[in-house]
C-alpha cells in the first residue's frame, strides 16, 4: 500500500468514525445510557479524533519537514496522534467521572511523555 492510498483509506475510515460518534451522540441518552453507550461514545471518539490527528500531523510534517521519507514519518504520526488522542479521551472519562483535577492531568501527561521518550530512545538491534 502507498501512502496515497493509505491516506484515502484513513480518511475514509475518519470521515465514517465521526458520522458513527455523531449518531451515538444523536441516539444514545446520557442519562439512561449503560456502560455500552459510554463505551461506544468514549470508543468512537477515540478513533475519530486518532484519524484527525495523524491526519494533521502527517500533514504538518509533510509541509515542514520536506526532506525525510514519507514512509518514515507515518509510524512516528500514528504513535503521537494515539497518544494525544488518548489522552484527551482519558480527560474525558475523567472528567465524566468527575475525578478529573489537576494532578490527575498532570500525571496522565507525564505518563505519555515517558512513553514517548521510552519510544524515541528505543532503538532495535540488528
Amino acid at each position: 500500500m502507498n501512502i496515497k492510498q493509505l491516506l484515502l483509506v484513513v480518511s475514509g475510515a475518519t470521515g465514517l468514525f465521526w458520522i458513527v460518534w455523531l449518531a451515538v451522540i444523536i441516539q444514545i441518552d446520557p442519562f439512561e445510557a449503560d456502560f455500552f453507550g459510554f463505551a461506544l461514545f468514549y470508543l468512537t471518539l477515540l478513533f475519530s479524533l486518532l484519524g484527525t490527528f495523524f491526519l494533521a500531523s502527517f500533514a504538518f510534517r509533510k509541509i515542514f519537514n520536506k526532506f525525510s521519507m514519507e514512509y518514515s514519518i507515518v509510524g512516528t504520526s500514528f504513535r503521537q496522534s494515539f497518544f494525544f488522542a488518548l489522552l484527551v479521551v482519558s480527560l474525558l472519562i475523567l472528567q465524566g467521572l468527575k475525578m478529573l483535577n489537576i494532578l490527575n492531568t498532570l500525571l496522565l501527561i507525564a505518563a505519555i511523555v515517558v512513553l514517548e521518550f521510552f519510544f524515541l530512545s528505543y532503538k532495535k538491534r540488528v
